[in-house]
């Protein structure tokens, strides 16, 4: 019987399997053994050392994987009269339109601060004239709203990803882009970071638009107002495709999308009032900032994926450009 210590070694070349260097473990061995046993000692010790490693990873991803919520626990279907479900214990939520109605739920926290996401699939076929939303918003005439709704559009054809944010009731910022991909295929991950320093919307953790905190410059930023997060599916035929020019088919109804991994990790703000319950120090995204990479990433994706950026409206704006579009923080 023996003790041995370990000597760890991290290789440089990033593994072909994970995306993080590789790290080598090899043990220390502490009285001299016939080299073919030293060999098969090793080999046992690294065998070891790789299962240890290996469940650790493994341990990791099931704890990210178990991040995601449970719409029993963390939502409430609102409106839409049966057309909104829960299903598979809670893992998958379908929200319906018919001509009748539409659908929609809410998260049951509200909050100040977050990182919030969703994976959402959307209608297949002809869409036309319906409405996808997952957003965020507090209430009244001069509420804080940040937007991302899906536009559907004729069966073959893109849909449209319209954002949007509101500050004190004021709107107006619309950013329009065509995905890279078939949202009607498969699940994507849909998500909003809010904090201090700017709103970033993402697509499948690529960044597409950033709305930077330019209260020095007089630009109003979502601070002071407990925000839900919403979901719904809605008809709006008038303006939805094409600017209203096509209009929905309602054989093709109901219409159904449907969402998975919703996860809301935020500081919640308490029903009753009082301090908001945030452990901002151990939440990486309430200072989470843009680096050179993700700024080159969402360049890239407005360059190639923008189809409308209100800053470039000028006719929109006969009385001046509004002065996010041109301030500097």
């Amino acid at each position: 019987m023996f003790m041995a210590t370990a000597r760890f070694y991290l290789h440089k070349e990033p593994s072909p399997i994970l995306p993080f260097p590789s790290l080598y473990i090899y043990p220390d061995l502490p009285y001299p053994f016939h080299p073919q046993t030293q060999v098969l000692i090793k080999l046992m010790f690294m065998a070891t050392a790789r299962f240890f490693l290996f469940s650790i990873l493994l341990a990791i991803s099931s704890t990210s994987a178990t991040m995601a919520g449970n719409f029993y626990q963390d939502v409430d279907i609102n409106w839409g009269n049966g057309r909104g479900k829960i299903l598979n214990a809670g893992r998958l939520l379908t929200l319906s339109l018919d001509k009748s109605s539409g659908s929609g739920f809410l998260s049951k926290n509200q909050y100040i601060y977050g990182r919030f996401e969703v994976q959402l699939k959307l209608v297949p076929g002809n869409s036309a004239g319906t409405v996808t939303t997952f957003y965020l918003s507090s209430r009244g005439p001069t509420h804080d709203e940040i937007d991302l709704e899906f536009l559907g559009n004729l069966s073959g054809d893109p849909y449209t990803l319209h954002t949007n944010v509101f500050t004190q009731g004021k709107g107006n910022r619309e950013q329009q882009f065509k995905l890279w991909f078939d949202p009607t295929r498969d699940f994507h991950t849909y998500s909003v970071l809010w904090n201090p320093r700017h709103i970033v919307f993402y697509v499948d953790g690529m960044p597409i638009r950033e709305f930077k905190n330019m209260e020095a410059k007089g630009v109003a930023y979502p601070k002071g107002q407990a925000m839900r997060v919403y979901a719904s599916m809605w008809a709006a035929e008038d303006w939805a495709t094409r600017g209203g020019q096509v209009k929905t088919d309602w054989s093709q109804a109901p219409f159904t999308a449907a969402f998975r991994g919703y996860a809301a990790n935020g500081c919640v703000w308490p029903a009753g009032g009082g301090a908001a319950t945030c452990s901002a120090s151990g939440s990486s995204w309430m200072w989470q900032e843009f680096d050179a990479t993700s700024v080159r990433r969402m360049k890239w994706v407005q360059r190639n994926y923008m189809i409308y950026n209100y800053c470039s409206d000028a006719k929109r704006f006969p009385q001046g450009m509004p002065p996010e579009c041109f301030a500097t923080p």
